[in-house]
């Protein structure tokens, strides 16, 4: 048995404990709506960052500056520019999508799995996402994307069970295209992501959670910044 405690720091920024060997995964940490200053954030291990905008890298070379043996992991391109930018090119975890990289730590082992999102990235790599697979509960961060039919794959070969998704539409996924992404991803759980930061992506996160749990089985689970959500499995 295992649990994950998934906490929002705002826009697509999430911070993920896993409770074998106190495991802390930080994802695109742009802190620009969290409660949470960059040297609050301690005892990292892992920096996923979907895509070189910088609502998205964010604030990964100030904590780096704090979690000197914090690896980050992002597409091949992006993770030689971080390393660069953080000078820590040694911190650094290049891939590609449709690889998988074991993360260990003592008797934690969680496969990361980077897939496709459909976005831009300053020229720098391609838009990713990624699969954070625990035993038996798989999370996918969908990076900002719009909704595209491989999500059905996505859902079934990694047996994803919480997905978190952008509503806030005009650069990503709107409410509608959002709720299309659940259903085919099949996830037994969403978080919506990436609203409200700026009133360009305003959205309703209440009418998206009504128009999922109207069409499908998924529980949809509203988040404020800061705000956690603890998973069993």
């Amino acid at each position: 048995m295992g649990e994950i405690k998934v906490t929002w720091l705002g826009h697509a920024a999430f911070m993920i404990d896993y409770d074998v060997e106190s495991t802390r995964i930080i994802i695109d940490p742009f802190l620009g709506a969290s409660p949470l200053k960059p040297d609050e954030i301690k005892d990292v291990d892992l920096i996923l960052v979907t895509h070189a905008h910088e609502d998205h890298v964010g604030a990964t070379c100030d904590i780096l500056k704090n979690n000197k043996d914090a690896k980050v992991v992002a597409i091949y391109e992006l993770a030689e520019h971080i390393g660069k930018e953080c000078n820590a090119s040694e911190n650094m975890v290049g891939m590609n999508i449709g690889g998988t990289w074991i993360f260990k730590k003592g008797a934690a082992e969680i496969p990361i799995t980077q897939v496709q999102a459909m976005h831009s990235s300053m020229g720098i790599g391609s838009a990713t996402g990624f699969v954070i697979r625990f035993p038996e509960f798989s999370v996918y961060h969908s990076g900002d994307t719009g909704v595209f039919a491989s999500m059905e794959i996505i859902g079934r070969l990694y047996n994803v069970r919480l997905a978190l998704l952008p509503i806030g539409s005009h650069f990503t996924m709107g409410i509608d295209e959002a709720v299309e992404a659940v259903k085919l991803l099949k996830p037994e759980y969403v978080i919506p992501m990436h609203y409200d930061t700026w009133p360009i992506i305003k959205a309703d996160p209440k009418l998206f959670k009504e128009k999922v749990e109207a069409t499908t089985s998924t529980k949809v689970i509203i988040l404020k910044p800061g705000e956690s959500k603890n998973f069993v499995f």
